[in-house]
């Protein structure tokens, strides 16, 4: 894999005119306002009164929802009717963050005008075994109890068939959306899409939620004498599903979700017991958050409610954890939401290790979409692991899982359909580019920067080449090459109160004005160290973070700061450049000022102490008794598969100050068929004499990897062999019954594939110049001057 160098910029900062200048400063502290004002004027804001409506909520006029024009008429004229004939009305949601609220404002706000349970219900489709937007199933089964009428929330749009069969079986539909539009309007009683607006009108930006509240918003203002609870107890529902969403914070998505933030935070300081939303006031004690800042719903709320469908599936209970206010049920609830996200983490860095590993077989110079399949991938966390490949490599990522289990639908698993989520960078507009290879999937939906799809796994091919070619056509050559930037050059002695309350006044963040980046030149850690994360049963997180304190020439006092997913031993000796971002840790633990780093790497103006000595040794094929450890040289004598493991002992030797001294031989790799045949051989002595085993004992013996190791475990489970976990050890049984032929035949094949894989990896190691070695190694820490 031909990797590219991460690419820094800072954002040209024009100096605003004085007058702004003063304008901003009456909402900073005293001695601050200049760099608000900066990033405030850098983002269009140019004149007093956008800023008077984009800082302060209560001088921005909301738009009507009658804005929607004849569709919120017609949607509100049929609400009107099945109250006045008693119809019975389905919530149809998704599954998402945005969804789950937007359900959950549905089912609060249609709840004033129609019985809950009884006239009023809602359905929230099941991530893994069905997809996005309505099925055929869901509404047979609807249309048996009598339901007349489908309310849909943040999906629909483009389910034409769908409508079209609900019709024949006399139920209408209203859809709410924000998803792209099909190219004919839908056959619906309604539809209130923002993107049938205009792109520059305040409500186009409009999420679910934020579309779900207007039509409620509508229905209030027609009927006003119904509703027994105030249209604005809805809105910290709407904050969270804003904020959660990829849609950008601007007209009265920006004011919903101020005031939405607002009430989140003004509910949450109430007594446990005294809550109006008991449920999302648990989630944030168990995320350590105190819902006051956007953070805590991007980095709290968002990503637990989205853990439910990742690794249960079906996500139904998310709208009573929100909507209940039984404090008991609430707390139940939100512990299960929580153990989710627990696994949810687990299985991401799994995944992202299995994907970056697949990453070192590309060639990224040649490579414009990254499509990556596999059989093992959970398809509940591949979205969020291609978002974080995208934004590592500057390219739009679609990552497919090929494995239909037991519990997909009966359609997936007759078609053999790959199933899994793509992820794009700002600068390619993802759905089109999806949908320009509709002839090739089964299904897809999304917008222009996440989408889901499946299609037959014998496409996958055709459909990498096909969509790597639309791509480079349309960008001409431009440069694909990830970029980070700045915002704002500072020191260490100004970060802290004053500036983190200066920056408060851009928020709340999100797509379109993005958390202020902060450039901090020159400068270096000390007293660093990492823990895997606990859960709130104090029970470890394979999901790691690391702490440090940051200095620079400008202070003689540290500033404190935390690295999300990153050892200690990654960050760079001696004096570093970083990218960070400027936050407040609110857990009663911490309370301090803290920066959260995005990027780092060694200063331009600090070049390594040994640079006249050679930075890697090469000892290959030398005979040990020819060389002697020496405590200032870190030797590798274990022949690598990637890059990745050699770029982490190149970090380790920078950390220790070490020479690193690469002095593995040529491997003696046996026929993989001979491999198989020891492991099978293995797992019999073992089973007939009871003995248990270590991993790393069958490591030694096979000379393989890990991950290969587990491949073999799968291939053994076919012949009927059962591997378990016990203390450090490993048991293994076999029971003919528990044999499948046709199976195991793949899985054999599949190990053989892995083993070969290695060897080759291996041997190309064996003989890769030292100059190609010290390069790679060298890559992702390489300096780039802004």
């Amino acid at each position: 894999m031909a990797e590219q160098l991460q690419q820094w910029t800072l954002a040209a900062t024009e100096q605003p005119p004085e007058w702004f200048i003063q304008a901003v400063k009456q909402y900073a502290p005293p001695a601050g306002g200049l760099y608000a004002a900066q990033l405030l004027w850098q983002r269009g804001i140019k004149d007093e009164s956008q800023l008077t409506a984009f800082v302060n909520y209560k001088s921005y006029q909301p738009v009507s929802p009658f804005e929607f024009g004849q569709e919120m008429d017609l949607a509100v004229k049929r609400l009107q009717q099945a109250r006045a004939t008693g119809d019975k009305i389905a919530i149809w949601g998704d599954f998402d963050a945005d969804g789950i609220t937007a359900t959950s404002v549905l089912w609060d706000g249609l709840g004033e005008f129609f019985g809950q349970n009884t006239q009023l219900i809602y359905y929230i489709p099941n991530r893994l075994t069905e997809s996005h937007g309505l099925n055929e199933q869901g509404i047979d089964n609807l249309a048996k109890q009598g339901f007349t009428l489908i309310v849909t929330c943040d999906t629909g749009s483009t389910n034409i068939s769908e409508i079209n069969y609900a019709k024949q079986l006399g139920i209408d539909v209203i859809v709410t959306d924000h998803h792209t539009l099909p190219s004919e309007r839908p056959p619906v009683t309604a539809i209130i899409n923002p993107r049938y607006l205009p792109n520059e009108h305040p409500l186009f930006h409009l999420s679910g939620v934020a579309v779900a509240y207007k039509l409620v918003e509508a229905l209030h203002q027609t009927l006003p004498d119904v509703p027994q609870h105030p249209l604005t107890d809805l809105l910290d529902l709407v904050a969270v599903g804003l904020i959660a969403d990829l849609v950008q914070l601007k007209g009265d998505c920006r004011y919903l979700a101020q005031v939405g933030i607002q009430q989140l935070q003004a509910d949450f300081r109430q007594p446990p017991a005294a809550r109006r939303r008991p449920g999302i006031g648990r989630l944030l004690e168990l995320c350590q958050k105190s819902g006051d800042r956007p953070t805590d719903i991007s980095f709290g709320l968002g990503p637990r409610i989205n853990a439910v469908s990742r690794i249960q599936g079906d996500a139904s209970f998310c709208v009573e954890l929100l909507t209940s206010q039984d404090a008991k049920r609430c707390n139940e609830l939100a512990e299960v939401t929580e153990l989710a996200n627990t696994r949810r983490k687990s299985l991401q860095k799994d995944v992202q290790a299995q994907v970056a590993q697949k990453l070192t077989q590309l060639d990224l110079s040649t490579t414009s979409v990254i499509v990556l399949a596999d059989a093992q991938w959970p398809v509940g966390v591949l979205g969020l692991v291609a978002g974080q490949i995208a934004q590592e490599t500057g390219r739009p990522t679609i990552l497919l899982s090929t494995e239909n289990s037991p519990s997909d639908s009966e359609t997936a698993s007759a078609l053999n359909l790959a199933r899994g989520s793509a992820r794009s960078i700002n600068s390619v507009d993802l759905y089109q580019l999806v949908k320009d290879q509709a002839h090739l999937l089964h299904r897809f939906g999304g917008h222009p920067f996440a989408a889901g799809l499946s299609l037959l796994t014998e496409n996958i091919p055709l459909f990498t080449a096909a969509i790597n070619q639309r791509l480079r056509q349309s960008l001409g050559g431009a440069n694909l090459t990830p970029t980070v930037q700045a915002d704002l050059a500072v020191t260490v002695a100004e970060l802290g109160k004053e500036l983190f309350l200066e920056l408060k006044i851009l928020e709340p963040c999100g797509m379109g004005n993005p958390a202020p980046k902060l450039l901090i030149q020159n400068c270096w850690f000390e007293n660093s160290w990492h823990r895997n994360q606990q859960d709130w049963q104090k029970k470890k997180v394979q999901y790691i973070k690391a702490e440090f304190d940051i200095r620079d020439d400008s202070s003689k006092s540290p500033f404190p700061g935390i690295w999300w997913g990153h050892y200690k031993e990654e960050l760079p000796p001696g004096r570093c450049d970083c990218i960070a971002e400027l936050d407040y840790n609110s857990h009663i633990s911490k309370q301090r000022y803290e920066i959260r780093l995005i990027a780092v790497r060694p200063s331009v103006n600090s070049a390594p102490s040994n640079q006249n000595s050679p930075q890697i040794l090469d000892w290959r094929n030398i005979p040990k008794q020819e060389y002697s450890k020496q405590d200032s040289v870190l030797v590798i004598e274990d022949c690598p598969t990637n890059w990745d493991d050699l770029r982490a002992w190149w970090r380790k030797s920078l950390y220790n100050q070490q020479q690193l001294a690469i002095a593995w031989s040529k491997p003696q790799n046996p026929p993989p068929s001979q491999i198989w045949l020891t492991l099978v051989g293995v797992a019999k002595y073992l089973s007939r004499t009871n003995q248990p085993v270590t991993r790393r004992q069958l490591l030694d013996k096979l000379g393989i990897t890990d991950q290969t190791l587990h491949l073999g475990f799968k291939a053994l489970k076919y012949l009927g062999f059962t591997v378990q976990r016990q203390d450090r050890s490993l048991q293994i049984n076999w029971n003919a019954d528990n044999a499948s032929e046709t199976l195991a035949d793949a899985a054999v094949n599949q190990f053989l594939a892995a083993v070969r894989e290695e060897q080759f990896q291996r041997n190309y190691f064996a003989e890769v110049p030292l100059e190609t070695i010290v390069n790679r190694s060298l890559e992702k820490g390489a300096v780039i001057n802004i």
